[in-house]
């Protein structure tokens, strides 16, 4: 039998083909970019998405038309705290809120100064970029629209619906709601409340590895798939990401770099520290948690840089990679989009500091990766991980570069792995066979082949351990200038 994966990221949607040996037989994406309408908004049409997740699904079945035909089962990954509104007849009444989108700042911080008991339940301080703040924003300035709201789904959740025709979302989607009973697994009715968001506006719960439906007959026929195939609950794209990794015993650790970027660890119990910044999530997979780092701002700085200086990515990333010694004046404060951890700052923007009329393309790239390498060093500080190794998927990991300065700049052996680019999309296709087969979660979620191993290196880590501090001070100097400037 073959299992498709979905991911639906910020900036593409991507999906993988999946044998039974779990290889990856073919491979399909399609790109979009949010609407930023105005400052501190990041929107996007759910249609883009529906339509990227069909011409994906088309690419497939084009590259390996016989393997798609077996295919059994699919599942789903997306990028998490995004607010889909529907109305009653299941349409999207706006463009969908992202999880980098900041409006809701103020609406956090009522909820964070009237309810913050709640944190330790919903495991995490109320954040603009949680919809539980995004509701209580569109009550206050799109009050008819928000009568109007019949449920409220994930980026994910749409897709699925998409396919289904059912309403639900998973346990890790709705993790990061701030509406959920992490320990309890179910919805916290006094959070709800307290974010102008119904119960019945909110999608039954499912673990990520549950069957959530089948396929409607018309969307078989377009997909040339039969009717029975099974559609799995799936993830937030954090924890399918670990779903894809292996990353489900306690302990296990990894980074996803991709266009915002996380480091989790995974734990068989919950434990909230809302106070550090930290996300204590449920996992995808049931009887098991995450605690994360989250942060708005990982290998899209790069990409922004490229666009910045005319330059593809991975050009840019090899004049950055020649020659290498180590950080030097030069810094980049990588909050493009504002920060979660460890500032929950929405206001917060990227800044170069040091520039000289010597200053080179090369440096400022690789400034720009240092400094989403001391973000991760701050994150790791807020987790108290202790562990000696950490995993690294998503985009980012193609570069041995900043696996070097990740390693150097944050004390761990960082591990890549065969195939780690795919990520989530590859841990919603596991899902989607745990849902078909009941098989144990541990017996079939297993790292991926190592590619290689860095070590972090004396010289290095010493000149990053001698840089951090300005990296921090820097931040903490214009952190009320950023405020200043958003009232302007």
């Amino acid at each position: 039998m073959r299992y498709i994966g979905v991911d639906c990221g910020t900036s593409a949607l991507k999906a993988v083909l999946v044998d039974d040996s779990e290889r990856v037989v073919a491979t399909a994406s399609s790109a979009y970019a949010p609407d930023r309408l105005r400052p501190l908004w990041s929107e996007q049409n759910p249609e883009v998405w529906r339509e990227a997740m069909f011409a994906a699904l088309a690419q497939l079945r084009a590259a390996a038309p016989q393997d798609f035909a077996r295919v059994r089962a699919i599942g789903f990954s997306g990028q998490m705290h995004g607010l889909v509104a529907l109305g009653a007849d299941d349409k999207p009444l706006r463009p969908a809120i992202l999880h980098n989108d900041g409006r809701a700042h103020a609406e956090a911080a009522e909820l964070h100064a009237r309810h913050g008991a709640l944190e330790r339940v919903v495991g995490v301080k109320a954040m603009a970029s949680f919809p539980a703040a995004k509701m209580l924003w569109l009550q206050r300035h799109e009050p008819s629209l928000h009568a109007r709201v019949a449920r409220v789904l994930a980026p994910k959740d749409w897709l699925r619906l998409a396919l289904t025709g059912e309403k639900a979302t998973d346990m890790s989607d709705a993790a990061g709601t701030w509406q959920l009973d992490e320990a309890g697994r179910r919805w916290c009715e006094p959070a709800l409340a307290a974010s102008a968001t119904a119960l019945a506006q909110a999608p039954a719960l499912l673990e990520g590895s549950a069957d959530a439906g089948r396929l409607r007959p018309k969307v078989a026929e377009t997909l040339g798939l039969a009717h029975d195939i099974m559609v799995a609950a799936g993830g937030g794209d954090a924890a399918v990401g670990a779903v894809a990794l292996g990353a489900v015993r306690p302990g296990d650790a990894f980074i996803s770099l991709g266009t915002a970027c996380q480091w989790i660890v995974a734990a068989d119990a919950y434990r909230a520290a809302p106070e550090k910044l930290v996300h204590s999530f449920a996992h995808a997979l049931p009887g098991r948690w995450h605690r994360m780092a989250a942060m708005l701002n990982g290998a899209g700085a790069l990409a922004y840089a490229g666009r910045l200086l005319g330059a593809e990515v991975a050009a840019l990333e090899a004049e950055a990679a020649a020659g290498y010694r180590g950080p030097a004046e030069l810094l980049f404060l990588p909050y493009l989009s504002g920060e979660r951890t460890p500032h929950d700052d929405p206001h917060a923007r990227g800044v170069a500091f040091g520039l000289s009329d010597s200053s080179s393309r090369a440096d400022f790239a690789r400034a720009v990766m240092e400094g989403v390498a001391y973000s991760l060093a701050d994150a790791r500080e807020c987790l108290e991980d202790d562990g000696a190794t950490v995993g690294l998927i998503g985009g980012g990991a193609r570069s041995k570069l900043w696996a070097r300065m990740i390693a150097s700049a944050c004390g761990v052996s960082v591990v890549r792995y065969h195939g780690g680019e795919a990520g989530p999309a590859f841990g919603a296709a596991r899902l989607a066979r745990l849902a078909a087969t009941g098989e144990a979660p541990e017996d079939l979620c297993r790292a991926p082949p190592t590619l290689d191993v860095t070590a972090p290196e004396p010289g290095l880590a010493e000149a990053f351990a001698r840089h951090r501090p300005r990296f921090q001070a820097l931040y903490r100097a214009l952190r009320p200038e950023f405020a200043k400037a958003a009232q302007t």
